[in-house]
């Protein structure tokens, strides 16, 4: 998870300026002035608020905390405690941008629709490709679920944030970021039965 945060920080400045001001042009598609204007200091400034503070403000607290208390303390005591507030911010931001797309969700049911079968199509394709490699590589199912999920799951809430710093929280954009949530959780919820399912089978084999 570390890993994936920090390639996030170093890359999706880089990887979202491709996708939303380079790709269009390749395969003809129209830009709007929006994008023309997009740089990628610009998403690399809202990455570094909305993920990199908070890895930075993690990785310092675990680096003072076990030293000024304990690594025991630290994950029995400080972890216990601190972890439901990512839920609760997560949880709070969500709300509050389907408060403000809900009506659109609504009135543009084909939208989407547009939108959410391309996302369980790349779930689904990302997690069984993650699970059956892991798998084959003769990981355990401890790693090999950790893998699959890992690959599949997205950070929307990033998504989210830059979309609203670069196109604004009614752009389209922003619409298209909030259903990704909506379709994620259900699709991942199914995934962790088909999961649990393959533990027994998985510890059984070996």
């Amino acid at each position: 998870m570390a890993l994936n945060s920090i390639f996030q920080v170093l890359f999706f400045s880089f990887y979202a300026y491709i996708f939303i001001a380079v790709l269009p042009g390749w395969f003809g598609l129209p830009t709007t002035n929006a994008v023309e204007n997009i740089t990628i200091g610009e998403i690399a400034h809202s990455v570094f608020i909305y993920l990199g503070i908070p890895f930075i403000a993690g990785f310092l607290s675990r680096y003072i905390l076990i030293r000024a208390k304990s690594e025991q303390w630290y994950y029995t005591k400080f972890i216990p405690r601190i972890s439901p507030l990512t839920l609760i911010a997560l949880l709070f931001t969500i709300i509050v941008m389907f408060s403000y797309k809900g009506e659109y969700i609504v009135k543009l049911p084909f939208d989407v629709l547009l939108i959410a079968l391309p996302l369980m199509a790349y779930f689904a394709i990302m997690f069984f490709f993650s699970f059956w490699i892991t798998k084959k590589s003769g990981a355990d199912y401890e790693k090999t679920t950790s893998v699959a999920f890992t690959a599949t799951g997205n950070n929307f809430e990033l998504a989210i944030a830059v979309a609203i710093a670069i196109f604004g929280i009614n752009s389209g954009v922003a619409f298209a970021a909030v259903i990704g949530p909506l379709i994620e959780v259900p699709v991942l919820i199914l995934l962790v039965k088909f999961a649990l399912r393959q533990e027994s089978k998985m510890k059984s084999n070996k």
